[in-house]
Formats: structure tokens, C-alpha cells, sequence
């Protein structure tokens, strides 16, 4: 639930930091507590994206102490900024590269090891006589153990050199004693096999399953990537009378700048002269062109359609929407989702726990058996075989490309905490105006009374009457007769009461237009013909027009009920989740719209002061408490939007109301709820999928390694497919699709 922000939270500054050496959940879950033992401080570690997301107080603590808490753990640290996106993606490809090499150059001294193994499927291997001299072995092998692990021996350091433990200690204590004893019996030429084929293949299974992992990962932050490269890097500008090209960082806001045909906005602005579609599909998921005319506002990286727009900045640099959108999302990427926190728990305690097996291990085999070398190769496979790093990669994957094929779908996810309670809505709460509705009420009937004249005469003389009104309704009916081409007629000698209606002469006539008390108040009887119209049209607000001294017509002026409305409460009730309407208006009103939408329920005349009331209502329920959602648009929504479990806001809605939202919808339709629902549905299947097998993994990998079924090999080529499995598996969240 969201809530607003404390004078102590608005204290606070919120920075992200790259973190460069983590590779497993408890590297992660390591710097995260000690930059939480820190004063002032709020931090949480995502190993998937190797970030650091910190709310920290200024007044206590500065980013140069948190970069250097963080490297005293053993770790790298740089800021991360939108600056910063391109040098951080360079150095990440550099270290993959450089990963990569490495791999090749370990797979060659390698394979010579592991081809020697086929002779003891054939039978031809003896102990006594190997195929490769052992020299040759150990030459082969030294330099895979020590250059090409050199990584897994300085993590390892590091780690225990800040008080705790990750994979690299395991994988170094493994393939250390795999060699070291290798070494012992062939220094003493030992009547026993050697292991240096078991110790170098480990390193190489495990270098393959880093940089499989590298891989997938890099493709869980696809959606982020495909954001920053939308916004385009120069724009064309009217500087001094004339139009020069400038990079965009350059621009400010006032700047007048001209969009070509087929190009992309290059920052936020308004349309001050031109008419033209715009896609914005990268905002919306929308695939429709949405028009544009003089005052109507374009966004970066949204692409112009067929005429030129010429525009004045309104929003550059980080004060874009794209940039907003980037920085929710990634702030949802790093964020931490409690079903994430066993997890969390296990991985603390995760590496002792199996050195400790693995110890147990080497001394039971060595103490019931009686031989040393099966108790040391089955303490290996032990140490080798248990995996935190699926552990770690299980939740915050999953999470990062379920939130960034949100926003591909136009579904602001503001942090892993709503998109897990999302799953769990019963109710969801909606406001009717600006939410079910348009939120712009128009002429939606007009009903003819008599049998004389047509409904284009009757909105005619209603609308030439009205065209000096301020009133809304008044000026509904203007707008409708003139969308209809209507020539209109300059009334004369026009009398109005304040609230209830007017009249005046036109075209020769007198003419009232007003409500049915107004039209009492001049003496004029509805017919039974105008008062059965009147009862069809419960629900709008009527607009009686009379001419002469009669009715001859009703107008009804409702607000619309949105096209995608119905559609899209079918599909929340269909999803498990009951609507319920929240209005402050009538209750004739409120029954027209939620019958015409489908909803079974709705409150009317709640005043907008007590919607937050009736969010507490709706959670207690009659059966006990329920999760209750809340979707909106207004500034009077903003109360009831934090009171809920998981509050949605329309995307052209208050910013208060986007403040105040976990959710935001791009869109303005309901459907994006149903969206974020399926969404968050398809999320947590996939993280509750990973956490079983990266728990099963490692309950059924180590007992079996240290019963003896697993050699250190095929436990290294497990632990290494673990990881790679986990975040293939999140990837496939990339088949989820919005429904249009």
C-alpha cells in the first residue's frame, strides 16, 4: 500500500549505484546489510541487475561513504546515472568479452583432460598408468586453477575477508582440494587416481554457466534498453530565425522546435502551430496514431506521422515523461518483493551450511569407508553442487522482465511490492468520471416532443440561445451543434437565472431552454409525451427546450461511458475480481452508468472526503478482510489511492494522483487493470517456479552428492546450468501479452 511520504522520507536523497564482482545471493544479500547497518540508510541489492538502490539522509551519510562501504565488502561501485547508462553498458560488454576469451582459452586446456576420461568408459584406464603423463595433466591444469579461477580465489577472499561466505568460496575450496591432492599424489607418485580433470573442468563448466547467465540477464533488462534507445540524441531547433541541429542535452525548456514527418519528438512539448498522428505506442502499447493540433501536448521519443509540428519544449532532459517512465521502471527492477525474503534468509546462512556438509561428508566416508580419496571427491561434489546463486537470481529476474513488459504494455509498475499484491486484488474500486467515463460530459439524446420539426431544428435553436452561456451544459450543447455543421443564430433580448436556464428570442420565436423546474418556474406544463422522454433519459442531466410557450423537445447531457469500459470490467470479473463503482453522484445517475458498464455494485453521493472511508469499508468485507484495489484519475481520488492495497491511476489523471499510485495506466481504460492483474499473475507464477526448482536443486543435488552419486564434474555442470535455468526461465514472461 502506498502512503505519503513522512517529513523524514522527503528529507532523504535516493541514489543507484553499479555493482561490479557480486556473483551469487550471498554477495548480494552481504552488501546489502552492511549498507543498512549504516545511519540513515535504506538500501536494497538486485543481483540480477547488479544495482544498489539507496534512500539515504544527507544530513548523516554521503555517496562517497556508501561507494566506499561497499568496496570495503570487497566490491566495486560507481554511480548510476542516465549519463553513466553508456559507459556502464561498455564496461559490462568488455568484461563479457573479456569472460568469453578466457572461456575458450580454459576450454582448450581443458579438453585434453576430459578426453582422457573416455578410456574409463571403455575400460582402458588404470590408475596405475593414465593416458596424459601426469606432469602433462598438471601443466594443463595449473593454469585453468590459478589464472583462469583467479576470479573465484579473490572472491572468495573478499568474502571471508568481510565476515561471510558466497559461491566463489565454494567453488575455490572444491577444485582447491581436487588439485592440491592431485598434486600430493603425484609429487609422491601415489598408487591412486588424480583429480586435475575434475578441478579444471569445474572452473570451465562454471566460467560457461557466468557467461550463459551474463547472456540471459543482459536480456532481462531488455525492455529498459529499448527505452533510453528511443529518445533520439539531436533535435531541430529555431534558434535567432533560423533552424539549427542541436543535441537534445543541449535543449531547455521554451526552446521552439520542429518534428519532420517520420521523426521522433525529441523532448516533451506543445503543439504551437501545425496538425498531424503521433504514435505513441512506446508510451500507451496503443497502435493507433493519436491526433495532433495547436496546444495539444507531444512526448519524447513518440514518432510523427504524416505532417510537420512545429512545438515548444515544455519538459528536456530528466523532466521528460520517458525519463519518468525509465526511472519507474527501473526503481520496479531494483525493488525487492516479499516473497523474495526466505529466500533472502536461506542464502544468508546458505555457504556455512554446506561447508559444513561438506565437512561432514569428507569425515563420515572417510571414517565408515575407510579411504580417503572417496571422502575427499564426495565432499567436493558437495561443495561444488550447491548453488545460491539460482537462489538469488530467482525473484529479481523474474520481476525485471515482468515490470518491463509492463511498460512495453503501458503498465507502470512502481515497485515489486504492487506487482505481488496485484495478484491478490478481490475488489477493485473505481471512480466513475474520468475512469469508467470520459470524463467530459456531451450530448448523448435528443428526444423530439410534438410531432413537428427535426432533432437538427431542436438542437439548432437550443444551441443559438445557449452560445452566450458559460454553464456546461450550455456549452455541450454549443459544441455538439457546431460538430453537427450547425449555422447558429445571434439571439436576442436573453434573460438567464442563474443555475436553472435561460430564454430569448430566435429565428422569431421565444424560446426557454432550461431544467423541467425551470421551465415551472415559466408557467410551462411537460406534456405526458415529454414527461415518459424524461423518464427514458434517468440518468443524464435533461435539458427541456421550449418553444412559444411549449416543449417541444428534451436534451440528455451525460458524461459517456468510455468505449473500453464494459469490455474491460468483463474481463476484471472474469479475472476473479468484483468492481465496485465509487460516485459522487446520484444514485439515478450512478445506476445508469453501472448498468451501461456492467457493474454489479456501486456507492453513490460519497463525497470525495469520504472515498478513503469507503476503501476501509470494502476491505473489512462480510467474510473477513479482503485486498482491495483502487483505480482513479483526480486529485480527490489521491486519499482513497493510498488507502487501498494497490491503487491504479489513469495516465492523463492528476500527477497528485500519480504520486499517490503504485500503478500507473499509460492508457486511459480500465482494461490496463486487467492487464497489471494478468501481468502480475504471470510474474509470480514464474518466481514461485523458480524458487521450487532453485530449492529443489539444491535439497536433492547435495544429499546425492554427498551420498556419493554425483562426481565433482557432472555437480559442476549442475551448479552451472542452475543459474542459466532460473533466468531462461524467467525470460519466457517475455510471451506474456496485454490484451487489446
Amino acid at each position: 500500500m502506498n502512503t505519503f511520504q513522512t517529513e523524514q522520507d522527503a528529507a532523504r536523497d535516493v541514489i543507484e549505484l553499479s555493482i561490479s564482482g557480486m556473483t551469487c545471493a550471498a554477495c548480494s544479500g552481504r552488501i546489502e546489510r552492511q549498507l543498512n547497518k549504516l545511519g540513515g540508510v535504506e538500501a536494497v541489492v538486485n543481483l540480477a541487475a547488479e544495482k544498489a538502490h539507496i534512500r539515504y539522509a544527507p544530513n548523516l551519510i554521503d555517496a562517497a561513504k556508501l561507494i566506499a562501504t561497499i568496496e570495503k565488502t570487497g566490491f566495486g561501485a560507481t554511480l548510476s546515472t542516465a549519463d553513466t547508462h553508456v559507459d556502464e553498458k561498455a564496461r559490462k560488454a568488455a568484461t563479457y568479452r573479456d569472460e568469453v576469451h578466457r572461456f575458450w582459452i580454459s576450454l582448450a586446456l581443458t579438453l585434453p583432460l576430459i578426453g582422457q576420461m573416455a578410456f574409463m568408459f571403455v575400460g582402458a584406464w588404470d590408475a596405475h598408468h593414465d593416458v596424459l603423463p601426469r606432469w602433462l595433466q598438471f601443466a594443463l591444469a595449473t593454469p585453468v586453477q590459478f589464472w583462469i579461477g583467479k576470479r573465484f580465489y579473490l572472491g572468495g577472499w573478499n568474502a571471508l575477508r568481510s565476515g561471510g561466505g558466497n559461491m566463489d568460496v565454494l567453488v575455490a575450496l572444491g577444485t582447491s582440494a581436487a588439485y592440491f591432492y592431485s598434486v600430493a599424489v603425484m609429487l609422491l607418485d601415489l598408487p591412486a587416481h588424480v583429480y586435475f580433470e575434475a578441478s579444471a573442468t569445474v572452473i570451465t563448466l562454471v566460467l560457461l554457466g557466468k557467461i550463459l547467465e551474463a547472456r540471459a540477464k543482459a536480456r532481462t533488462s531488455a525492455a529498459i534498453e529499448a527505452l533510453i534507445k528511443l529518445q533520439p540524441q539531436t533535435a531541430h531547433v529555431e534558434r535567432n530565425g533560423q533552424l539549427v541541429e542541436v543535441d537534445v542535452k543541449a535543449m531547455i525548456p521554451g526552446d521552439v522546435f520542429i518534428v519532420r514527418p517520420g521523426e521522433a519528438v525529441p523532448v516533451d512539448g506543445a503543439v504551437v502551430e501545425g496538425a498531424s498522428s503521433v504514435n505513441e505506442a512506446m508510451l500507451t502499447g496503443e497502435s493507433l496514431p493519436v491526433g495532433k493540433h495547436v496546444g495539444d501536448k507531444v512526448f519524447a521519443a513518440t514518432v510523427n506521422g504524416v505532417a510537420l509540428l512545429k512545438c515548444r519544449a515544455t519538459g528536456v532532459g530528466s523532466h521528460t515523461l520517458l525519463a519518468g517512465i525509465i526511472r519507474l521502471v527501473e526503481q520496479a527492477q531494483g525493488s525487492k518483493a516479499p516473497v523474495q525474503r526466505l529466500a533472502d534468509r536461506i542464502a544468508a546462512i546458505f555457504v556455512p551450511v554446506v561447508t559444513v556438509i561438506a565437512l561432514a561428508t569428507f569425515v563420515l566416508w572417510w571414517w565408515l569407508g575407510g579411504e580417503f580419496t572417496p571422502a575427499l571427491i564426495n565432499a567436493v561434489a558437495v561443495l561444488v553442487i550447491a548453488c545460491p546463486c539460482s537462489l538469488g537470481l530467482a525473484t529479481p529476474t523474474a520481476i525485471m522482465v515482468g515490470t518491463g513488459m509492463g511498460a512495453r504494455a503501458g503498465v507502470l509498475i512502481r515497485n515489486a511490492q504492487a506487482l505481488e499484491l496485484a495478484e491478490k486484488i478481490e475488489v477493485l474500486a473505481v471512480d466513475k468520471t474520468g475512469t469508467l467515463t470520459q470524463g467530459k460530459p456531451a450530448v448523448t439524446a435528443i428526444e423530439k416532443v410534438g410531432g413537428s420539426g427535426t432533432a437538427d431544428e431542436l438542437l439548432h435553436l437550443a444551441a443559438s440561445l445557449e452560445q452566450g452561456a458559460t454553464h456546461p451544459l450550455a456549452q455541450c450543447i454549443v459544441a455538439r451543434a457546431r460538430t453537427a455543421g450547425l449555422a447558429l443564430t445571434t439571439p436576442t433580448d436573453v434573460a438567464a437565472v442563474p443555475g436553472r436556464g435561460l430564454s430569448g428570442a430566435v429565428d422569431g420565436s421565444r424560446i426557454a431552454v432550461g431544467s423541467p423546474a425551470f421551465m415551472a418556474d415559466l408557467g410551462i406544463d411537460l406534456s405526458a409525451e415529454a414527461l415518459a422522454q424524461l423518464a427514458r433519459l434517468a440518468g443524464s442531466s435533461v435539458v427541456a427546450v421550449a418553444r412559444d410557450g411549449v416543449v417541444c423537445g428534451l436534451i440528455g447531457i451525460a458524461d459517456p461511458l468510455r468505449a473500453s469500459s464494459k469490455a474491460a470490467v468483463a474481463r476484471l470479473q472474469k479475472l476473479g475480481v468484483e468492481v465496485v463503482m465509487l460516485t459522487g453522484d446520484n444514485a439515478a445517475t450512478a445506476a445508469a452508468i453501472a448498468r451501461e458498464a456492467g457493474v454489479d455494485r456501486f456507492e453513490a453521493n460519497v463525497l470525495p472526503s469520504d472515498k478513503s472511508a469507503a476503501i476501509v469499508k470494502l476491505k473489512a468485507g462480510a467474510n473477513g478482510i479482503r485486498r482491495v484495489a483502487m483505480a482513479g484519475d483526480g486529485i480527490n481520488d489521491a486519499p482513497a489511492l493510498a488507502a487501498a492495497d494497490v491503487s491504479f491511476a489513469m495516465g492523463a489523471g492528476s500527477d497528485v494522483a500519480m504520486e499517490a499510485a503504485d500503478i500507473t495506466l499509460m492508457r486511459d481504460d480500465l482494461g490496463g487493470v486487467a492487464d497489471a492483474i494478468s501481468l502480475s499473475r504471470a510474474t509470480l507464477a514464474k518466481i514461485r517456479q523458480n524458487l521450487f526448482w532453485a530449492f529443489i536443486y539444491n535439497l536433492l543435488g547435495i544429499p546425492l552428492a554427498a551420498l556419493g552419486y554425483l562426481n565433482p564434474v557432472v555437480a559442476g555442470a549442475a551448479m552451472a546450468m542452475s543459474s542459466v535455468s532460473v533466468v531462461s526461465n524467467s525470460l519466457l514472461l517475455r510471451r506474456w501479452k496485454a490484451e487489446k
